[in-house]
């Protein structure tokens, strides 16, 4: 995700210094004219906003708040792109905060192509006064950003909007395996799937995906919705929700990962639910 937005950035004019853990992912940003950090610090020194697209709150810390950089951050910044929990996003505030600096989040829905064609939906936690600073920059990744409010509530909203693309292929995936072990032609299902209210869009996004049980080339790896699904069961107990479903969803993903399909497209959970039957035998 990071390579394509950086890449919105540069082709909107803004002056980029990038950073990456693994350099060569860095080679098409340098080609088209990024500066290269060999380090955080040099980012943030160099930097008046810095962008952090990470998989987690642990690799933020580690890369971005160790006590080394911290020194930098009056004055400063950081835009959390992320999905990370709504206590993580605050706690990484307060940090941030009391370093001098400033912090919001914009976690955002959609994927790869959404990103590269400045189609993404942008959710953003912070006050109006940083949603109205930081707005030019946003717009590179979607068209219309929307302010939710407070850090920390667009982190929310994020995790349950990942929440549904879990629970919703998953339950999905169940109705398409019982018919398939039923023999049911599958079309005049989805014909009269699409009819109704019951219909979602990444019904078909997915479907062909899970009849060919081809799960290359993913958009959003299983292990990434994994870890989404696991903060949001997480965050979601803290606040006597009952997540009983959802469990159920992180339990399919966790044996999906355990069948090595952990880099596989999210929808690969419709093979390990299809073959539970011979797994359990």
């Amino acid at each position: 995700m990071g390579l394509p937005m950086a890449q919105r950035l540069l082709g909107a004019g803004f002056s980029l210094t990038a950073y990456n853990r693994t350099a060569a992912k860095l080679e098409p940003l340098q080609t088209a004219g990024a500066a290269i950090a060999p380090d955080p610090l040099t980012v943030l020194q160099n930097s008046d906003c810095t962008i952090l697209m990470l998989t987690n709150a642990a690799a933020i810390h580690e890369t971005v708040l160790p006590d080394g950089t911290r020194s930098v951050l009056p004055g400063k910044t950081l835009i959390q792109m992320g999905t990370i929990a709504p206590q993580e996003s605050r706690e990484i505030h307060a940090m941030v905060t009391a370093s001098g600096g400033s912090y919001l989040e914009a976690p955002v829905l959609g994927s790869i192509p959404e990103a590269r064609d400045g189609k993404l939906l942008v959710m953003v936690g912070g006050t109006p006064d940083q949603y109205t600073q930081w707005l030019p920059v946003l717009q590179c990744f979607g068209e219309s950003p929307r302010l939710i409010g407070g850090v920390g509530q667009a982190a929310a909203v994020k995790l349950a909007l990942n929440q549904l693309i879990g629970s919703l292929t998953a339950a999905f995936s169940t109705s398409l395996g019982f018919l398939l072990k039923e023999n049911v032609a599958i079309e005049p299902f989805m014909e009269i799937l699409r009819q109704s209210a019951l219909y979602a869009p990444t019904f078909d996004k997915k479907l062909q995906k899970m009849l060919d049980q081809n799960f290359e080339n993913p958009n959003f790896p299983t292990k990434h919705l994994y870890k989404d699904i696991h903060l949001f069961n997480q965050a979601a107990q803290l606040l006597n929700l009952d997540v009983e479903v959802v469990q159920a969803v992180e339990a399919i993903l966790e044996r999906s990962l355990a069948q090595g399909l952990a880099d596989k497209d999210y929808s690969s959970l419709f093979a390990t639910i299809l073959n539970q039957g011979a797994a359990d035998q």
